[in-house]
């Protein structure tokens, strides 16, 4: 019974957080995101690409893809398939669901396993699973961008801390290798930034996302 409602619970999951918020967003304006700016279909290369207001639409839309997947699929699974089970085993259901939800943002398949680098989706996860760690990194998070004006930098930095500060607060030794698996995640996920940052050549935000900066994208 258990199996499968980790089954039930992680495909549900992927199903909501592989919705392309950013690709639709941007489509709807006439712009294919794939093919401008970073090529990302998240927020950041929606509001360079498209507008400020598309592109916080396309945060928050990837961010309640995270809390819900945690607060309502999770929670929902524990709740029909581990009724009598242990807490560390409810506990895992709404971590499952976060999980396999930011995997759903990284690697949607109906954009051919592409997707955005689940920084939004991670913060609903982290807001329905330690949302004190989540207040801190996100104090870290403004105050490098503050500083840098590199979204990516802000990104990686704040995520590096994220462990840290679930330890901090006592979250338990289950979810902080959780943490350490999300922020490996996103840090692999800017990889093509780091390598930007170190060579010089990251846009720093604010700048006017180039067109077809990235090779043509195949049909989803």
């Amino acid at each position: 019974m258990l199996t499968l409602g980790y089954i039930v619970t992680a495909f549900l999951s992927y199903l909501l957080g592989s919705i392309p918020a950013g690709f639709l967003v941007a489509r709807a304006k006439g712009v294919d995101i794939r093919r401008v700016g970073s090529g990302n279909i998240g927020a950041t290369n929606v509001f360079r690409s498209v507008g400020k207001l598309p592109g916080i639409f396309v945060f928050i839309v990837d961010a309640v893809k995270g809390y819900a997947a945690c607060a309502f699929v999770g929670s929902l699974g524990a709740r029909w398939f581990a009724v009598s089970s242990s807490d560390a085993v409810q506990e895992f259901f709404l971590v499952l669901a976060g999980f396999v939800a930011v995997l759903g943002h990284n690697y949607t398949c109906w954009l051919g396993f592409k997707g955005g680098k689940g920084i939004a989706t991670s913060a609903g996860v982290l807001l329905a699973l330690f949302p004190k760690a989540l207040l801190v990194v996100l104090g870290i998070w403004i105050l490098v961008f503050a500083v840098s004006r590199y979204v990516s930098l802000a990104s990686i930095i704040g995520a590096f801390w994220l462990p840290i500060f679930v330890w901090v607060f006592s979250y338990g030794d289950r979810l902080v290798v959780i943490a350490m698996v999300l922020t490996a995640l996103a840090i692999y996920k800017h990889k093509s930034n780091i390598q930007r940052l170190i060579a010089g050549t990251e846009n720093r935000f604010g700048k006017k996302a180039p067109v077809a900066a990235t090779a043509p994208p195949p049909s989803p």
